[in-house]
């Protein structure tokens, strides 16, 4: 089993450029009903995750930031408090499975650093679900 197997590829992927505004960032969020989103440069390379918790903390700690001005502040001025490590297209399942007890989906990337798409914790879990219950059904006679 490999990462191909779980990928939904970038196409398929909402995510940002990371010299959009929070603004965008939030109402893409928003229309989505995403809690984070994965940002890549012009280059196409994966450049970390924005959060919903990242854009309040901007929010709360910069005075005079409101809603109606969020259009100024691009996403290279916002903290990233949680850093959701890629995996390469080569990765073993152990690799993802590992990520995704800390995070909801994993970017995967290729040997360039290139954003190719995402792991979502969703898939790994009902594979691993699906492949307990072929466990569990099993019976020693079964042979």
């Amino acid at each position: 089993m490999n990462v191909a197997f779980f990928l939904i590829p970038k196409q398929d992927v909402v995510y940002l450029k990371i010299d959009s505004t929070m603004r965008q960032a939030i109402e893409k969020m928003e229309f989505h009903r995403y809690s984070a989103i994965p940002l890549i440069d012009e280059q196409g390379c994966y450049k970390g995750t924005i959060t919903e918790g990242d854009l309040l903390w901007k929010l709360k700690n910069t005075p005079g930031l409101e809603f109606h001005n969020t259009q100024t502040i691009r996403l290279t001025a916002v903290e990233q408090h949680t850093q959701n490590q890629p995996v390469s297209i080569n990765a073993r399942m152990e690799d993802l499975i590992s990520r995704a007890v800390e995070q909801n989906f994993i970017p995967v990337v290729d040997d360039q650093q290139i954003f190719i798409g995402i792991v979502r914790r969703r898939e790994i879990l009902e594979f691993c679900s699906k492949a307990l219950g072929k466990l569990e059904s099993y019976e020693p006679n079964d042979m």
